[in-house]
């Protein structure tokens, strides 16, 4: 089986940004790092809430497939400990109640941590794919259909008024 994923990072300032672009941000992903730093609490405080919203937006927009979409939530500048200001204690605690993974790295010290992040989303992606790839497919499709641009005429394109058919990004789709 082979299958395509595309990886876009987001970065924004939770605080400062818009809620509604923050909104449609996380309606384009399939997986997600939610990343906090062990020097900075507010930014741990906001890894609730985040996770929250991702669920609250996939579960609000998904149609017949109730799984939340894989999430990572990791713990950078472990190498700051004199800087520390969450424990790990407290971020292993917090994955617990979210259950998802969690990570503790330093990408100042390993790139290879940080690759080991990416792969474990992956794996997630993939363990969600196994169990319900039809569902994966339909949320792939509906994504792609909401970007191709309506036509407002009366041409012959179809019911849905896209230039694009289904068969056109069927490749794109895993098998």
């Amino acid at each position: 089986m082979q299958l395509l994923v595309w990886i876009m990072v987001i970065w924004f300032q939770t605080q400062e940004e818009d809620t509604l672009l923050i909104e449609e941000k996380i309606k384009w992903g399939d997986g997600f790092i939610i990343v906090y730093s062990v020097t900075d609490r507010c930014s741990f405080d906001e890894v609730m809430r985040l996770c929250f919203l991702v669920n609250h937006i996939h579960s609000s927009s998904k149609k017949g497939n109730s799984d939340p979409p894989p999430m990572v939530i990791v713990a950078n500048k472990r190498d700051l400990q004199f800087d520390r200001m969450v424990s790990t204690e407290d971020g292993e605690n917090l994955s617990k109640t979210l259950k998802q993974p969690f990570y503790e790295i330093s990408t100042r010290d390993s790139c290879e941590e940080t690759v080991a992040v990416f792969h474990a989303l992956y794996y997630e992606m993939m363990k969600q794919l196994n169990s319900s790839p039809t569902s994966f497919r339909r949320r792939a499709v509906s994504k792609l259909m909401e970007k191709i641009p309506k036509i407002h005429s009366n041409s012959a394109l179809g019911s849905t008024g896209r230039s694009f058919s289904f068969n056109s990004f069927r490749d794109f789709l895993p098998e």
